[in-house]
């Protein structure tokens, strides 16, 4: 019991917890720029009948989306400037699961929602030491 005590107490939490920040937003960003991609690719075929944000046209809501999912996620896999990238994921996120799948089923919505959770994880904790901003905004000793 006292060695798994050592194992969790916070002495060890250091290079576990940055490393479990890292794949968290490797695999957030990785699988939110392939959907950014899909988009991107698309954008002209798409955006006549893109969901209508807050009626600003179909053109202008998929471009957010595009900057929200593919190029917001590039930030968040470098680890650059992770708070600012995270505010527009975590709003596209909330659109999508209150307003875009708004009546579905939770089936419908749990996969934007686990997109959610682990972006509202991230702004939390930050991107933790395996990320640009850490070595950008690190005290110097």
């Amino acid at each position: 019991m006292q060695r798994l005590w050592k194992i969790l107490t916070p002495a060890t939490y250091g290079n576990t917890a940055d490393t479990g920040l890292l794949i968290l937003r490797l695999g957030l960003g990785l699988l939110m720029m392939g959907h950014g991609w899909s988009k991107l690719v698309g954008f002209n075929e798409n955006a006549a009948d893109f969901y209508d944000l807050l009626g600003l046209g179909g053109e202008i809501s998929l471009g957010l989306t595009v900057f929200a999912e593919f190029f917001c996620s590039i930030l968040l896999i470098l680890g650059l400037g992770t708070p600012l990238a995270l505010v527009p994921l975590t709003i596209m996120s909330i659109v999508i699961v209150l307003d875009v799948k708004a009546g579905k089923t939770l089936d419908d919505k749990e996969l934007i929602l686990l997109y959610l959770m682990g972006y509202v994880a991230l702004l939390l904790t930050g991107p933790g030491r395996f990320s640009l901003d850490y070595f950008i905004w690190r005290k110097k000793v």
